[in-house]
């Protein structure tokens, strides 16, 4: 049986998964040929080599053609550029940024800016049905839309949880928000270009402390991911680390692919991946996949 294992002793977040599957050896040209799919405009790709204590690994940056790296917006590691860039490809798209979280539930980051490629600085916002019409109109397979509109689910579930409102009526901001979308989707390809038979996970680290936002603190776990922690089988440890280790995106990522949570089932490993995280920790940033026959 083909098993993909995730190793999230270093939590997890969107771009460390596109980072991880992609260090697994994926056709890097096919994987972007199939984002490209997408149709949605205002992102490159750029993809490079890093070290996380002399550990080689693969780092995803989205960046936004204003310039800026759009790293997920929810997400806390700082962008290192200990990198020799391998590819940036640019994507014909529309112009819009749809928002992975309700903008209430922001952290601060470079890339939280309430302007559009038009430099206007009014919030353009999308529903789940809006987001979903993206995917469904998108060119990519079947199975990596499913996918992808059931991850956004968990996200959007949780944010409703957390500001105490209907589903219908979260929405999800333009700004900041491409990159989550790339996030999601990007994992969702991989999973279908890589097609495991099954998907497991070890125990999810997080960290502890504090992230800033617009309206002050919030502890870590964030509430929304905390709410997918609540909604899901992840299996959840906080660990001495003083930041964020895991995002929302992350969270409902691996909620969503692993079928259990516990040690690394007995399998001959094929290949292993390392995806950068951006922040540097007391302990390699970083996620750890391995593909084998279990």
């Amino acid at each position: 049986m083909k098993t993909l294992y995730f190793d999230c002793f270093s939590g997890i977040s969107g771009d460390m998964t596109l980072a991880a599957l992609i260090d697994l050896g994926v056709d890097k040209d096919a994987f972007l040929s199939e984002l490209n799919k997408l149709n949605v405009d205002g992102f490159e790709i750029k993809l490079s080599r890093t070290e996380k204590s002399g550990i080689g690994a693969q780092d995803v940056d989205v960046i936004l053609t204003n310039g800026e790296f759009a790293e997920e917006h929810e997400h806390a590691h700082e962008h290192s550029h200990e990198h020799n860039h391998e590819h940036a490809h640019e994507h014909c798209h529309e112009h819009s940024h749809e928002h992975a979280h309700d903008h209430e539930h922001c952290h601060e980051h470079s890339h939280e800016h309430a302007h559009d490629h038009e430099h206007s600085h009014a919030h353009v916002h999308r529903n789940l049905n809006d987001i979903y019409a993206i995917i469904d109109g998108s060119g990519i397979s079947e199975k990596a839309k499913e996918l992808s509109k059931k991850i956004f689910m968990r996200v959007a579930k949780a944010e409703a949880k957390v500001h105490g409102k209907p589903l219908e009526e979260v929405h999800f901001h333009e700004v900041g928000a491409l990159d989550s979308i790339v996030d999601i989707v990007g994992t969702a390809i991989l999973i279908d270009m890589i097609k495991p038979d099954r998907i497991c996970a070890s125990v999810v680290n997080d960290g502890h402390g504090f992230i800033k936002c617009q309206h002050g603190y919030m502890p870590v776990p964030a509430p929304a991911t905390a709410e997918i922690y609540a909604d899901s089988d992840i299996i959840y440890k906080q660990i001495d680390v003083d930041g964020e280790m895991v995002t929302p995106t992350g969270a409902a990522i691996i909620a969503e692919l692993a079928d259990s949570f516990g040690v690394c089932p007995p399998m001959n490993i094929e290949k292993t991946g390392y995806g950068a995280g951006k922040r540097n920790f007391s302990i390699p940033n970083l996620l750890r996949v391995v593909l084998g026959e279990s």
